[in-house]
């Protein structure tokens, strides 16, 4: 809107306005120098305890070394002293002063020692304290403790000497039951393997409880001189060492026991009675978390632990043991960078006050340019939710915000034409109106007087004329004489060469000399001269599909220059990239329809070339469907008065129809085929006719050996005659109950079953020779002792093959099937299949027939199918069901079955009964057919509305006369097959 500040013709570039930012700006500044600050501390100090880390660790290694050297030097000077040779007590007692001396000098050494070859040992202990001097039952005035071992010939002597601080003896107490050998321990073993000086790995000492290790060397070849130096003043140390509050140090061995910790009181622990080194990672959580996350490098990092960030450091120290110690230390980030913390907050404090102070003065020099950015805003949530109809923004004191609010205005006008002819392009179903439409929305937006249409051959590539516009009405192409042309001949004009090649379109201006084949163009719009637009036509893949030409007549008006600028093509083209994919898609759709309707009738033709014997069947059911669909549309009757089906149902209908048996694939044809009972995929009479072959001989050689045996030829010959007769009318008989028929008495079978009982011998292994899958049948039953005697027809138990698990149907299946599966998948027992009483298939067989519905309806409920053709499933699966409820899968009644399925059924049953080419019948004629379907009407087995119509409506005779045999065509009483099937008789018909 406009402003009262600023006059309508004033305006300021944004760079005016530029410093209203720089509240932004301070806080940016403010922003990046405390980060840069923070960040900066923060290094100092992490550099800082770097050095300190480092610092401490080269320290508490100066504490360790100045706790071992003097040690070492002093067991090198005593390893010289000729008494450490001494064999006896009262020899060794001369080291008492030189030792007292040396304990004296350094407190931190807890005993001195010696081992003896032989197991002797002489220890002198300082008695520092009074509760070591009750460990050992001391004298009060006791100050050292000597222990002595002395092994001989005569036994162990052993005792403790406590003597004053001037070495005087105070007392003696023997120990009886001395069981202390040096000679086991280790330091005394590795000084005498080393020969140099070794230091034990930290323990608890088992005699004062403190921690620490032992130092070692030889005195002489055989003695060791040996010195136990407590770490109890490395703990104290630590304590000193700690950075911060909550920070943690500890000092550990190679096996992760603690040697020394400020808190020294946790450093040992009692198992069994012993002491022993705490493990430091029970020190505390923190020390547990590091330990647990060892991986091996000795440096510094930043850990999570426990929810925390710690600095940690560990390092490795030469002294303390054969592998030295480990130092870990361990401090709380946030209270190691506290001062970091603490300075950006103060910087922190600092910038938000003086943004604060600066915010009012921008908060008063930014409403000029707020307030006309806030419209455009408005404006623009307005476009986002597709209205248009928002009013345009006012004016702006700053230039670009002005120019951009006219650009918005522009904008909203354009996309609301570009979606307004968007969404009414892509709302057209049909091709020849989509191509009408196109014309009609482009010519109508470039204000054209005229437009064409080229369209790509799919097959050829040539472009061909497809439709024009001119003066707002759509023309003949052959009234104006619209060539097509050949993208590689010379006749292609060149502005129709560079779109129709993927190239920019094209702006020429044709007079009426150089329009050539277009001139009648200029006539019918009476204009001399036109300018025309080519465009072209590109799919998603970005190849030429066609070619839009908008032609203008040329007035010499500036107006219709305006029309052919850059940015206005440039919208055309935009128009024309939606009419170019909605025509694509469109023919996509065609062509996927095409394709899809040749795969169902490739399916179709498929199954039906399974067997020679019904072939057709899935090409002449889907003509009855529509016949009858159609006659039901057309009918007036009240009960398909509401049945109008749309372009989707007939679509829906069609692949149904086609579709509807396409279960077969997956039934064997040689049951779909069984032309005999005994059929399989051999006919096997042959075998019952050789084991009939064989009695015959039997019957010959019976006679022979009578006669050999010296019988009555005659009498012999009349018996032999007789069995001969017999076997010749039994195997008859056998034979023909193989062939079926349409039902077999109960005589016949009463006489099937005593032929059965007839035997003949069986001299082979029937178990030789046979595939893996018989064998292992034919396991059921012990072999028999060969010869053996077997019933002329006989149902064994590896004629029964058993049905997989996943081919029963639960009761509560998803699709409703309710069917009664017997148990087993075949039944191949001679006498079980020649005693079928009508037909040829047994319970067995005629399931997998059936079964032939179930796997439809399977195989049509996988198929992704849109949302018109989700009822494909219901239509083609119901063809079987009857109006009673006895029909199968599901067994569904008239009402919950779809009129299209209903139709379905009468086409199944109609196309089976005239059918010529089954193997277990021949085709019947019209009449017999009509009068057989009457019957089922009246047994509620069909429909009988969709039955009268498709007599009165003769969908019956239009059929005969397409598919069925001239002798099969003849005269059919229409009254009296709508009187047999219960319904009013229409009108009559031959």
């Amino acid at each position: 809107m406009p402003s009262r500040f600023w006059p309508r013709d004033r305006r300021f570039p944004l760079h005016v306005h530029i410093s209203l930012l720089f509240t932004l700006l301070l806080l940016l500044t403010g922003t990046v120098l405390g980060v840069f600050n923070h960040r900066q501390t923060t290094q100092i100090i992490f550099d800082s305890s770097a050095r300190l880390f480092t610092q401490i660790q080269q320290n508490v290694q100066l504490d360790l070394e100045h706790t071992y050297q003097p040690i070492r030097q002093l067991l090198s000077l005593l390893a010289l002293n000729e008494a450490s040779q001494a064999g006896d007590l009262q020899g060794r007692l001369a080291l008492l002063k030189p030792f007292a001396q040396a304990l004296r000098d350094n407190p931190k050494m807890a005993s001195l020692y010696l081992g003896y070859e032989d197991g002797d040992f002489f220890m002198v202990r300082p008695l520092r304290d009074e509760a070591i001097k009750l460990r050992f039952s001391a004298p009060d005035n006791a100050a050292f403790q000597v222990w002595s071992i002395d092994r001989s010939a005569a036994g162990v002597e052993a005792a403790y000497l406590f003597f004053d601080g001037s070495l005087n003896l105070l007392s003696r107490s023997p120990r009886l039951d001395e069981d202390y050998d040096p000679r086991s321990r280790p330091w005394y073993r590795r000084a005498r393997v080393d020969g140099g000086q070794i230091t034990t790995k930290p323990y608890v000492f088992f005699s004062t409880a403190e921690v620490g290790t032992t130092l070692a060397r030889r005195s002489g070849l055989t003695t060791v001189l040996a010195a136990d130096l407590t770490l109890a003043e490395l703990s104290a140390a630590l304590t000193d060492r700690q950075i911060t509050a909550s920070s943690q140090v500890v000092l550990y061995d190679p096996a992760g026991n603690a040697v020394a910790y400020p808190d020294s009181a946790r450093l040992m622990m009692m198992m069994d009675g012993e002491a022993m080194l705490s493990p430091a990672r029970e020190l505390s959580p923190e020390i547990d978390a590091l330990l647990a996350n060892d991986t091996g490098e000795l440096q510094q990092s930043v850990l999570e632990l426990r929810g925390r960030r710690w600095v940690v450091s560990r390092s490795r120290l030469v002294e303390g043991g054969p592998q030295g110690l480990f130092l870990a230390l361990l401090v709380p980030e946030d209270e190691l960078l506290a001062d970091a913390y603490r300075l950006r907050w103060q910087g922190a404090l600092i910038t938000l006050a003086t943004l604060l102070l600066c915010l009012p003065l921008g908060w008063l020099t930014s409403r000029l340019v707020v307030k006309p950015l806030k419209s455009l805003v408005d404006e623009a949530e307005a476009i986002r939710r597709f209205d248009f109809q928002y009013p345009a923004s006012g004016h702006s004191p700053v230039l670009e915000v002005d120019q951009l609010a006219v650009s918005m205005t522009q904008m909203k006008e354009t996309i609301a034409s570009f979606l307004e002819i968007a969404a009414s392009l892509s709302a057209v179903t049909r091709f020849d109106i989509l191509l009408e439409r196109v014309l009609e929305e482009t010519v109508g937006i470039s204000q054209a007087q005229g437009g064409l249409i080229y369209l790509v051959d799919a097959e050829h590539g040539r472009l061909e004329p497809q439709g024009l516009f001119l003066d707002g009405t759509r023309r003949s192409l052959g009234q104006h004489h619209i060539p097509g042309y050949d993208n590689a001949t010379d006749a292609l004009p060149e502005w129709l060469r560079g779109p129709a090649g993927g190239g920019p379109s094209a702006v020429v201006s044709l007079g009426f000399d150089q329009a050539g084949d277009y001139r009648s163009l200029l006539s019918t719009l009476d204009s001399p001269r036109v300018h025309l637009v080519a465009t072209g036509l590109h799919n998603r893949q970005g190849d030429t599909v066609g070619i839009l030409v908008l032609l203008h007549c040329d007035s010499g008006e500036p107006r219709e220059l305006a029309l052919l600028r850059r940015e206005r093509v440039a919208f055309v083209e935009a128009v024309s990239g939606v009419a170019a994919l909605c025509i694509e898609s469109q023919r996509l759709l065609l062509r996927q329809k095409k394709l899809l309707d040749a795969i169902i009738q490739l399916i179709a033709g498929a199954i039906d070339a399974k067997s020679p014997y019904t072939g057709g069947h899935c090409q002449r059911v889907p003509e009855i469907t529509l016949m009858l669909a159609r006659a039901a549309a057309d009918s007036d009757d009240p009960a398909f008065q509401h049945y109008q089906p749309s372009v989707e149902e007939w679509e829906a209908l069609h692949i149904a129809a086609w579709l509807h048996d396409c279960g077969k694939v997956t039934t064997p044809e040689y049951v779909v085929d069984k032309a005999t009972k005994l059929e399989t995929l051999y006919d096997r009479i042959h075998e019952v006719r050789m084991r009939f072959e064989v009695l015959k001989r039997d019957a010959w050689i019976a006679y022979w050996r009578g006669c050999a045996e010296g019988g009555e030829p005659n009498a012999l010959g009349e018996l032999r005659d007789s069995l001969l007769a017999s076997l010749d009318e039994e195997f008859a008989f056998v034979a023909a109950c193989n062939l079926g028929g349409e039902s077999m008495a109960e005589a016949d079978q009463e006489r099937l079953r005593q032929i059965a009982s007839r035997t003949w011998t069986r001299t082979l292994d029937d178990r030789l020779g046979v595939s893996w899958e018989e064998a292992q049948r034919l396991q059921r039953r012990p072999p028999a002792s060969l010869p053996v005697e077997e019933p002329l027809l006989a149902d064994k138990p590896e004629h029964l093959l058993e049905r997989p698990a996943d081919e029963l149907i639960p009761a509560d299946n998803p699709w409703g099937f309710q069917l009664e599966v017997p148990q087993y998948k075949f039944n191949r027992g001679e006498l079980h299949n020649l005693s079928v009483g009508r037909g040829t298939l047994t319970t067995e067989e005629r399931y997998i027939i059936n079964h032939h519905i179930v796997q439809t309806i399977l195989m049509l409920d996988r198929l992704p199918f849109p949302p018109h053709l989700q009822n494909v499933a219901e239509m083609a699966g119901g063809h079987h069901e009857k109006m009673d409820g006895s029909g199968y899968p599901k067994r569904l009644r008239r009402e919950q079955m779809s009129l299209p399925a209903r139709m379905m059924a009468i086409a199944d049953i109609f196309e089976a009964l005239t059918a010529v080419d089954r193997p277990y019948k021949k085709g019947k004629l019209l009449s017999e057919s009509l009068n057989l379907m009457a019957e089922m009407c009246r047994t509620a087995h069909i429909d009988p509305q969709l039955f009268g119509l498709f007599v009165r409506a003769r969908v019956y005779r239009e059929y005969a006369e397409r598919f069925m045999q001239q002798a099969q065509i003849d005269a059919v009483d229409e009254a009296a097959v709508l009187a047999k099937a219960g319904l009013e008789s229409g009108e009559a018909g031959g």
